[in-house]
């Protein structure tokens, strides 16, 4: 099978409808889907909220405990009256 004969079958196979859904799974399958897409906002939701969240404890502490500034020295006594 050449180039062309599988970009022929692939466009036929993607311009071919799919089978209709049985009418007595139609109920069913409308459900099932609902509630995935309920599922699926509400995960993101929650993800951007726990990232919200965690950036905000971040600038809370770095704020706080001020990471780049250079500890004060503790092994050596200040020098004064030179």
């Amino acid at each position: 099978m050449n180039r062309a004969q599988r970009e022929a079958a692939a466009r036929q196979a993607m311009e071919e409808t799919p089978p209709p859904v049985p009418p007595e799974l139609y109920p069913e399958v409308m459900r099932r889907g609902a509630r995935m897409l309920r599922r699926r906002t509400v995960a993101r939701r929650l993800f951007w909220l726990l990232l919200c969240s965690a950036a905000v404890a971040f600038f809370v502490w770095a704020m706080v405990a001020r990471p780049w500034v250079e500890p004060p020295s503790e092994t050596t006594p200040p020098l004064t009256g030179w």
